[in-house]
Parts: C-alpha cells; sequence; structure tokens
C-alpha cells in the first residue's frame, strides 16, 4: 500500500513510518525540514511540504492508497489551527484525487473522563489544568479536526491516544471505540495501533482509544520525562 505520514518527523510519526516500511508499505513521509529526517528505506520517500500549503498536500495525496496523519504542535495559550487547517486540507485533496482512507490522531484531552486509577491528584487538578488552561486552545482546534472529518465523506479513523511516552518496542495495547480506562499510551503502541486500523480497515467513521496496558509509567515519572 502506498501511504502519506503527515506529521513524519514528529516522535510518533517517526515510529510509524519505521513501522509501516517494516511491514512492507511504501510510504511518502511528509516533513517541514526534510533534511532532518533520519529514516532511510528503498520504500521511503521524504517530502519537503507544509500541511497548511494546500498545493503542496494535493501534490502529495494524488497518488497514495492511504492517509495517516500524527500532527502534532505544543500546547500554549496563542490559538492554534495545525489540526482543523491541514486536515482540512488533506480532506480536500483525498477527495480530488478519490483517496477515501484517513487514521488520524487525536487525544484523550479532547473528551476528558476520570479515571478508575487516577486518583484525586490527575483527576481533579492535573487533568482540569492540562485540558482547560495548558492545552485549551490545542484541544479546541483538535475538536474542530475531529468536526471536519466527521461531516465529510471520508473512510476515517480518529484514534484519541492518553497520555504519550516512549518505549522502545510495541507491547500490549487496547483498542477500543469511544472511551478506555487508562492513562497512558505508548508512542509505539498508538503507531501499531494506526497500522492496525489501516490493514484491517476497521473502525470506519468511529473515534477509538488506544492505552497501553503494560509498561506504563508512574504519574512522576510521565510527567518528569515528558519536560525533556
Amino acid at each position: 500500500m502506498h501511504i502519506a505520514v503527515f506529521g513524519a518527523n514528529g516522535p510518533t510519526g517517526r515510529l510509524l513510518t519505521g513501522q509501516a516500511l517494516a511491514a512492507g508499505h511504501h510510504v511518502t513521509a511528509v516533513t517541514r525540514h526534510p533534511d532532518a529526517f533520519p529514516l532511510h528505506h528503498d520504500c521511503l520517500q521524504v517530502v519537503g511540504a507544509d500541511v497548511l500549503d494546500p498545493a503542496a498536500v494535493d501534490a502529495v495525496v494524488a497518488d497514495k492508497d492511504a492517509v495517516l496523519s500524527t500532527l502534532g504542535v505544543p500546547a500554549g495559550k496563542e490559538p492554534i489551527f495545525t489540526y482543523s487547517r491541514g486536515t482540512a486540507n488533506i480532506a480536500a485533496a483525498m477527495s480530488r484525487h478519490g483517496v477515501r482512507r484517513i487514521v488520524a490522531v487525536s487525544s484523550s484531552g479532547v473528551e476528558p473522563h476520570p479515571y478508575s486509577d487516577g486518583g484525586f491528584l490527575f483527576n481533579r487538578l492535573l487533568l482540569p489544568y492540562v485540558t482547560r488552561v495548558v492545552g485549551k486552545t490545542m484541544y479546541d482546534d483538535m475538536r474542530r479536526m475531529e468536526s471536519l472529518l466527521r461531516a465529510g465523506d471520508l473512510d476515517w479513523t480518529v484514534v484519541r491516544p492518553s497520555g504519550l511516552f516512549e518505549l522502545p518496542a510495541v507491547t500490549e495495547y487496547t483498542l477500543v471505540e469511544g472511551f478506555a480506562d487508562g492513562r497512558f499510551t505508548a508512542r509505539a503502541d498508538l503507531a501499531a495501533g494506526m497500522l492496525e486500523l489501516l490493514d484491517s480497515g476497521g473502525h470506519v467513521r468511529n473515534t477509538v482509544s488506544l492505552i497501553t496496558t503494560a509498561d506504563n509509567p508512574t504519574l512522576l515519572q510521565w510527567m518528569r520525562d515528558s519536560q525533556r
């Protein structure tokens, strides 16, 4: 399968690209900084393009079978539009070229729930602070992105991971429609879950949650590592 990966130079995008190549796919890795992309493979094409540039996006999507989006921008107080506008450009290009399948990463912070293992500190203090203050503009734009996909006619799946962390390899993970009661998602598992969705064709026009069920960090470990 010929796949375009947007956000390919981010930490999840690199893992996704590597896993897709290992699975035998042909991958076009889309990044604004192609010279900094670390992977090399006979079935890999690295393209320098900005997802906010409709013409550049159109050229990437034109001959692909599917699109995987791991777009990501840092949280901040300023308005964020990368997710919604970038995905709008991708969706428009897909419609023009007859490409149907897209799997896009969002976040559990779009629709926060208390977690059974979260405790008072996480559920009552940290989670509201992250979703309503620190990440408000980011999650607002993710909601716009999700709404845009729902309103269109593509074969989309939105994947909502929880707090992202690093593991050296894919582990056990849970992928379910709706809410999953888990606070953490390994990036390697997120990448593997996206490829599972692509290969199986499951959960079309649905939102799914993906959580890691083994080797999770403690809250303090996660907070420490997320600052690196």
